[in-house]
């Protein structure tokens, strides 16, 4: 899989290594053994048939509308509801119980219509003029038609911001940011088409994950930073990295009983499925989560070790392998943390629910939605650890044998 030559550089032209050919076969034997291994794995746990029975979630002819709020209005309501409670316990005499007038888009039905919205909606901010989506519910068993609030109509805004991203990437990356949005759609497409439908009928979640990720990235990085020695030695690197980020997460989920139902996501998927492992949704994400920085690291630890061979023709194994490391570490601190930044600005609203009940640190940490950003973050971490070094001895090994050859 790898022609004469190299072909990628993690931030600019790359430089010239030579490789030989017999190490050029014998790693795209290796790399073709990996993708046919993902491949069997795939086929062996491809989604067939419906999927399990699910709960009624519908009424017969609900559909989607969407209008224009055109006014908004604070009512107050008798407080009866479990979501109405205060932090004390005590159930309040009455509620906040907002309402917004919207203007229906389109022919049919009324012009418009009266729902209720979530108070926590109407205090972020709902005014006229935004765009929103209703469910409509036809008129049946003697009750009337009725509308009810869904969210904001982001169509529009998510495009704008979509489309800047998309042209962003294009003109400062140019044909390699052209080729990252492409990897990008597959991986979607991989996760739409593969990886949920799988999860949804139950397939081992560990096999599902690892083998989607191993053939995506095997597409994703060739397409992306062309077809060379180093990128072998980037992805070989990857799938090192998948492989411990499993073995790692299935033991810190197990140890720790994370299971997912401190998600009202996940929590709701079980019961619209009645049968979703949410064991199995944690474990998926975790290593779904660990994907994208272990590919930026390979690539990064590959392209320093080719660096420093380029600059120092002579250098062998021990040289590239050490200096590699040096980039490493640093580029493994900066991830560590990182990573954390990102999982806590992901949990920032349970953290404030948290810190209002005041509850201990220890106490905090210990719960099911916080433990499970922990986990993450310290399962991203123990890969990262393995994969610096196992990409870097990769990297060293392809271009450092020959040099000691030649000496």
């Amino acid at each position: 899989m790898t022609p004469p030559g190299d072909g990628h550089a993690h931030g600019g032209p790359p430089p010239v290594v030579e490789t030989t050919r017999a190490l050029r076969r014998g790693l795209a034997v290796v790399v073709a053994a990996v993708l046919v291994a993902a491949v069997v794995g795939i086929a062996l746990t491809w989604p067939r048939g419906p999927g399990p029975a699910t709960a009624a979630t519908s009424v017969a002819g609900a559909q989607t509308v969407r209008g224009d709020v055109t006014a908004t209005r604070m009512l107050e309501c008798r407080g009866e509801l479990a979501e109405d409670r205060l932090p004390d316990g005590t159930l309040p005499d009455t509620v906040e119980c907002p309402q917004a007038t919207v203007a229906l888009a389109g022919a049919g039905g009324p012009a418009e219509v009266t729902v209720s919205v979530p108070p926590a909606v109407y205090r972020g901010g709902l005014a006229a003029g935004d765009a929103v989506t209703l469910t409509r519910y036809p008129a049946a068993d003697g009750l009337a038609e009725t509308y009810v609030w869904v969210d904001f109509d982001r169509r529009v805004p998510l495009a704008v911001v979509v489309g800047a991203f998309v042209l962003v990437t294009v003109l400062v990356g140019r044909r390699r940011g052209a080729a990252a949005l492409v990897g990008l759609g597959i991986g979607g497409a991989a996760v739409g088409f593969y990886l949920l439908p799988a999860l949804v009928r139950q397939e081992d979640p560990v096999v599902v994950s690892v083998c989607a990720a191993t053939a995506v990235m095997g597409v994703v990085l060739y397409l992306t930073h062309g077809v060379s020695v180093r990128t072998t030695a980037a992805y070989l690197g990857t799938v090192a990295g998948l492989l411990v980020t499993a073995v790692v997460a299935v033991l810190a989920v197990d140890a720790n009983h994370l299971r997912g139902l401190d998600d009202e996501s996940s929590t709701t998927v079980t019961i619209l499925t009645g049968s979703v492992d949410l064991r199995g949704v944690v474990l998926a994400g975790t290593l779904v989560a660990a994907l994208g920085i272990l590919n930026d690291v390979t690539i990064t630890q590959a392209s320093a070790v080719w660096e420093v061979r380029a600059a120092d023709p002579g250098a062998g194994f021990r040289a590239l392998f050490a200096s590699g490391m040096r980039v490493g570490r640093d580029h493994l601190a900066s991830t560590v943390y990182t990573v954390a930044f990102a999982y806590a600005g992901a949990a920032l609203p349970t953290l404030l629910l948290l810190h209002l009940y005041a509850q201990p640190v220890g106490d905090v940490l210990a719960t099911s939605a916080i433990a499970g950003e922990v986990v993450r973050t310290a399962v991203g971490g123990i890969s990262l650890a393995v994969t610096v070094p196992v990409t870097t001895a990769f990297a060293a090994a392809a271009i450092g044998a020959r040099t000691a050859r030649a000496r």
